[in-house]
């Protein structure tokens, strides 16, 4: 598996990293199974793809600070970031991984082998819900995916150190949540892991076998993706 430690200089630009990876694998070219990692610069908020602004985001509050409202490509929940926020993305064949084409045991392989790697960090570490990485009852880690014909990109959060009243100043109570949350609001839900973005990263690497440092990336790709796309009302704001 090859690794990619790349942060763009936008998060407009991080997000359209991801998707332009996993085109550019779908087309062929590039094709080995990948792990990315990047972190949070700045505070940012992401709508997974069917995500509703007005009922899920405090629009005013974010406009007020002038933070960027962004839309991911793939499912799942809104989230906050800022730094002490550690994303990763993995790139799984599915001609490799059959099995991953039904999504739920999709979400189960990936959760697993999350828990597996960051146990030696945190041994109460498991997961709950669909794909929430948690330490007892507190979230820690919220992952979705996008399934194209041949590639599998599965990403996620990882909270080792945010501020994490953001969540509370920028987010409304989310329309959907696991029966485990049991209605808390966001202060009594979430929680940061006690490990730095170096311990974290390591573990996930050897856990993943990702041995093969990569450093190109389609460049053009990614560059109109971000204009024409993630940085672009038309799709932000489309819900």
């Amino acid at each position: 598996m090859q690794l990619l430690r790349l942060t763009m200089p936008t998060p407009q630009h991080d997000l359209a990293l991801d998707e332009a990876l996993l085109e550019t694998a779908e087309r062929g070219a590039g094709t080995s199974e990948m792990l990315r990692f990047w972190q949070a610069q700045t505070t940012f908020i992401v709508l997974g793809r069917s995500g509703k602004i007005d009922s899920e985001i405090d629009r005013s509050a974010a406009e007020r600070d002038a933070v960027p409202i962004l839309r991911r490509s793939s499912g799942g929940g809104t989230v906050v970031a800022a730094p002490g926020c550690l994303f990763y993305s993995l790139l799984l064949s599915l001609n490799a991984r059959p099995h991953l084409r039904m999504i739920d045991h999709a979400h189960q392989f990936v959760m697993e082998q999350l828990v597996a790697a960051l146990q030696p960090i945190e041994p109460q570490l498991t997961f709950r819900g669909t794909c929430d990485l948690v330490l007892g009852d507190r979230k820690l880690s919220g992952n979705s995916l996008r399934v194209r014909r041949n590639y599998l990109l599965y990403h996620g959060t990882l909270l080792l150190g945010m501020d994490l009243s953001l969540i509370s100043k920028y987010l409304k109570h989310p329309p959907r949540e696991p029966d485990y949350r049991g209605g808390r609001e966001h202060h009594a839900f979430v929680a940061n892991l006690n490990a730095t973005a170096e311990d974290v990263q390591r573990n996930l690497q050897i856990q993943w076998q990702a041995t093969d440092e990569r450093s190109e990336i389609p460049v053009a790709l990614v560059e109109q993706l971000a204009a024409e796309k993630y940085a672009c009302d038309q799709w932000t704001f489309q819900r």
